[in-house]
């Protein structure tokens, strides 16, 4: 499973990431009370923190604005239909940022990222099943640039949290 789509953005305009902002206890506790539900009602959340309801939505409209968070609807891949989950390894020449942008075309890739290593990029992707896991992994070797791959199957999802940040 994923980490939401911008909760790892760089900035738009170089690729280097963005600068980090400090929170303050305030802004940590707001954020981890719509990590526990981000449904709940700011009056809610208000009473949580000690703030008005008034000033916990400018705090939650100023963290959604510089991108510290967003909120999302989170779905589980296995009770939508989507048994099988992988992690791929792929070795590559020539610019890595043309072939991360060939990846991230392709619908089933949730995840890209370049990396450091004996790998160049790593792929996440949510499949139907291993021969949907095969298909996939055949228009990722299509890329020309694309000179090997490495598929880590999940077993067993151990552990996933999205808190960075917060403790």
């Amino acid at each position: 499973m994923t980490m939401p789509p911008k909760a790892r953005r760089e900035n738009r305009e170089n690729g280097e990431p963005r600068a980090a902002v400090v929170l303050d206890d305030i802004s940590k506790r707001i954020v981890e009370e719509l990590q526990a539900d981000g449904r709940r009602p700011y009056a809610a959340i208000g009473k949580a923190v000690g703030l008005s309801e008034a000033a916990v939505r400018q705090r939650v409209q100023r963290l959604l604005d510089t991108g510290v968070m967003q909120i999302v609807a989170v779905t589980d891949p296995l009770t939508l239909g989507f048994p099988r989950q992988a992690m791929i390894g792929i070795k590559c020449e020539g610019d890595l940022e043309t072939v991360a942008g060939e990846l991230g075309a392709i619908p089933e890739i949730d995840y890209v990222v370049l990396t450091a290593g004996s790998l160049d990029i790593m792929v996440e992707v949510v499949c139907e099943g291993d021969g949907h896991l095969l298909e996939i992994l055949g228009k990722i070797r299509a890329i020309p640039a694309v000179r090997a791959t490495e598929t880590f199957v999940y077993l067993k999802l151990h552990k996933q949290t999205y808190t960075w940040g917060t403790r």
